[in-house]
């Protein structure tokens, strides 16, 4: 009776460990079929940049910036492309996209300051006919800032968002 049991909860934990193998295995093959982009940024800095697309609307962008060479920070914004179907028209090779989104985002400054806050991002970009993307886009960083005695508002985020970038598509 003991070995009965002792079975049947070895057969209904493998059940499990099944399901949620098979489950990894599709959420992998799921993602990895998925567009994705590396590049850089060039504006009030720099940025290394990731972009992964979940479906044909929407993307993730995962960013390491270096805003004014004097700081290290990260973002990450889920963003829709061409939103409200408003694509751009447009009749040669390529193709014109804009996107919209919103993240967060935090870092801290080699002086011994930091700062976290809500991140907005808005830009247009040209895919090439191969797998190249040019873009512009402004990535605001608001929220707060601290160091050791003090604290405050940090609204110069809104002003130093302005990039250029470049992508590899793959």
């Amino acid at each position: 009776m003991q070995r009965q049991i002792a079975f049947t909860k070895y057969f209904y934990n493998m059940k499990k460990l099944f399901a949620v193998a098979i489950l990894a295995l599709v959420s992998i093959a799921y993602v990895s079929a998925q567009p994705r982009a590396v590049g850089v940024n060039l504006g009030y800095g720099a940025s290394v940049s990731y972009q992964h697309n979940l479906g044909a609307a929407n993307m993730i962008d995962l960013a390491v910036e270096f805003p004014g060479f004097g700081a290290i920070g990260a973002t990450c914004t889920y963003d829709w492309i061409n939103p409200f179907n408003t694509q751009i028209p447009w009749d040669e090779k390529g193709e014109w996209n804009w996107f919209l989104g919103v993240g967060a985002g935090a870092g801290f400054g080699f002086t011994k300051w930091g700062y976290a806050g809500v991140v907005g991002h808005v830009g247009v970009a040209y895919d090439f006919w191969f797998p190249l993307e040019l873009s512009v886009d402004w990535r605001p960083n608001i929220g707060a800032y601290f160091g050791s005695d003090y604290a405050g508002f940090n609204g110069a985020g809104l002003y130093t968002g302005l990039n250029i970038g470049v992508r590899y598509k793959f």
